[in-house]
């Protein structure tokens, strides 16, 4: 699933996702991840332009938009249907197949969330995680009292695992591997561009 959403205010409201990466849209770097990872790829949009962005793939919106990158992970649940998913945000450009691979075949050996953990202190990366179809009763719940954090559902799964730094150093170096584009700066940094209005 990629998690196609946020304003975007520091990009001039501009899709960052839509940024220009090595010649490739990040989104289209993630989904290619997810391609090797993955039986099915869905996008998570509630921006009216998403089915244009990506028309040969299924959008889904949030029930009610607006309420953070937590609602973003429920929706994927409810349209894998049963199924587990992958979750990238659309801003991660050095996500890899093999990363989300293993991400898979941890979860399917009986892991709620298997979530990557890297620096100090350590930061866990809820968007780009693998979540059981038996997460998504929790990530209702948490919505309902007001959370909004993604990385909220992790904490609160008694069978979740993480990935930790020592492991994940096998797939490259973790702050590029789960670099965010955030900011038209991070993206001069990696020499990417913002596609043309």
């Amino acid at each position: 699933m990629l998690l196609a959403g946020g304003a975007s205010s520091r990009f001039g409201g501009l899709p960052k996702g839509l940024a220009v990466v090595e010649e490739m849209r990040i989104a289209d770097r993630i989904l290619a991840a997810l391609r090797g990872a993955t039986d099915r790829q869905i996008v998570v949009s509630n921006d009216p332009a998403a089915d244009d962005w990506f028309p040969k793939l299924r959008v889904v919106e949030d029930e009610i938009a607006g309420l953070g990158p937590l609602a973003g992970i429920e929706t994927a649940l409810r349209a894998a249907k049963g199924a587990s998913v992958i979750v990238v945000a659309w801003d991660m450009p050095f996500v890899t197949t093999p990363l989300l691979r293993g991400m898979r075949a941890l979860g399917e050996i009986g892991a709620a969330a298997v979530v990557p953990v890297h620096g100090d202190p350590p930061i866990a990366e809820a968007l780009c995680a693998f979540y059981s179809h038996d997460a998504l009763g929790a990530c209702s719940a948490l919505l309902a009292e007001g959370e909004r954090r993604a990385g909220a559902l992790w904490e609160v799964l008694p069978s979740a695992m993480s990935i930790p730094q020592r492991v994940l150093v096998d797939h490259g170096d973790p702050a590029k591997l789960f670099l965010s584009v955030d900011t038209p700066e991070q993206l001069d940094a990696i020499g990417g561009e913002m596609p043309r209005r």
